[in-house]
């Protein structure tokens, strides 16, 4: 019987590892557009993989709750996933986010239970695992959830700040930090629960000042806390799989919102504690409305585009929200048909989340060679004829390049370096960074008013006529 066990165990620790090197081998695949698909489906098998082993644990119990629970979850989490919008996919992802923080919090408030049930003292550092879980996993899951009611625009996507914000954030967590030693000194189920409400308020507290601009990175940081609290309940429950999973999210997420911080010029610290967009420019109120601009309609450009030799597209947010993605491959697959030489050029934090415009327009069918990343394609926009802006905007402000401008230091697409530059947007108003784009006043620059999706469809049949 013994040698069955061992056996046993031994095959769940070889399903273990090879469902970890999937991961290994997803998060490599999914660096690369050409790659994420397989990627995801490497992780997908690999996960499968990890949880038929894990029912096979001689020590499991409540086997007929836990497929019950899947088989609830599967129905909720398939058809949102299929059936969500391209424009909501980042909410999506932060109360995806959220709900695995607070799944890994509840794990661990149970483990708490469970090692303290017997009247025995436990480890200090057993104890301290379970509740750095409890902490992180409700900070990432209330922090998650005004992510994604920001995202949602249930309530402003600007900060929402008051007088001493941060000292009472600081106060929160380090009364979080208190209330976890002393439950280390005195064991306390009701402490526990009294940390788990700080946590949540702690959780919330973060998020509320973040606005819309800092989002991206606010989605990838909680990412990664999510994938730490994963890796606690991992130790909570003696499993090597959750350990393992949880570190690489927790791991990949860090590194990913270091490289979006300097994508935007920015450190974390900033981006967490200064409450930027808070406070709008003269210029983003509204100033830039009596401000001269040219336009021009989407007929006329159809013809600039159609004699042009080479076309640089910079999408944006405004791309997904107009559903544009179809019809901004169909203009280019005419101007490619006249002989034009047509690429994309994506900034690292376009649109509302790490990676957003290179699904989008992978949804449709747009050739993985032509999705240029921003030091790519800034060398190439110099020689381009015309730069077609589609619902970008911060990403392709020169105010990044002035000192004093709130988004000094930033890397930006030069789009004022092409020939020409066409901006298509629905009105004057600033991006999420809230302040004025001076490449609208630009003299090279050409504004086409009006729904991108129904201007680009006029954009098309203009060239194909010419």
């Amino acid at each position: 019987m013994t040698g069955t066990l061992i056996a046993r165990g031994t095959v769940i620790d070889l399903c273990y590892l090879f469902a970890a090197v999937t991961f290994i081998l997803a998060l490599k695949g999914l660096s690369n557009p050409k790659r994420a698909r397989s990627g995801n489906f490497i992780a997908m098998v690999g996960m499968a993989v990890a949880i038929i082993a894990t029912f096979f644990r001689p020590e499991l119990h409540n086997v007929l709750p836990m497929v019950i629970a899947m088989v609830v979850g599967a129905a909720i989490g398939i058809p949102v996933s299929r059936f969500v919008k391209m424009t909501a996919m980042p909410q999506l992802v932060a109360i995806f986010n959220g709900v695995g923080g607070g799944a890994a919090a509840l794990v661990s408030v149970v483990g708490y239970m469970h090692i303290t049930a017997g009247g025995d003292k436990p480890a200090t550092y057993v104890v301290l695992e379970v509740l750095l879980g409890v902490l992180i996993g409700t900070v990432s899951f209330s922090g998650s959830a005004i992510a994604y009611i920001k995202l949602q625009e249930l309530i402003t996507g600007r900060p929402i700040t008051y007088p001493g914000q941060q000292v009472i954030n600081a106060l929160l967590g380090l009364g979080a930090l208190v209330l976890i030693v002393i439950i280390l000194i005195h064991p306390s189920v009701a402490l526990l629960w009294v940390l788990l409400a700080v946590a949540f308020i702690v959780g919330m507290a973060i998020v509320l000042p973040i606005g819309g601009a800092d989002v991206p990175v606010l989605i990838s940081l909680l990412n990664s806390l999510t994938g730490i609290a994963v890796a606690a309940s991992g130790f909570t429950l003696d499993n090597n799989m959750l350990i393992v999973a949880g570190t690489l999210v927790g791991a990949s997420g860090l590194l990913l919102t270091q490289m979006m911080c300097k994508a935007m010029g920015r450190s974390l610290p900033n981006i967490l504690f200064s409450a930027f967009g808070s406070a709008v420019t003269a210029g983003a109120a509204g100033g830039g409305e009596d401000r001269p601009v040219r336009s021009q309609s989407p007929e006329d450009i159809g013809v600039t585009l159609a004699y042009a030799k080479k076309v640089a597209i910079i999408p944006g947010y405004g791309l997904a929200v107009a559903q544009a993605q179809h019809t901004i491959r169909e203009l280019a697959d005419e101007l490619e048909a006249k002989g034009i030489d047509v690429f994309y050029a994506i900034h690292p934090v376009a649109g509302r989340m790490p990676g957003h415009m290179n699904v989008l327009l992978a949804e449709a069918n747009v050739p993985y060679d032509k999705l240029l990343e921003m030091d790519e394609a800034n060398p190439l926009l110099k020689d381009c004829d015309v730069a077609l802006v589609v619902g970008a905007n911060d990403t392709v402000n020169p105010a990044a390049r002035e000192a004093g401008s709130p988004i000094s230091g930033m890397p930006i697409i030069n789009a004022d370096e092409a020939g020409q530059v066409v901006f298509l947007k629905r009105s004057m108003r600033p991006g999420f960074a809230g302040i004025e784009n001076e490449l609208l006043f630009n003299e090279k620059t050409t504004l086409v008013f009006g729904d991108a999706k129904e201007t680009l469809t006029k954009m098309v049949a203009s060239v194909a006529a010419n």
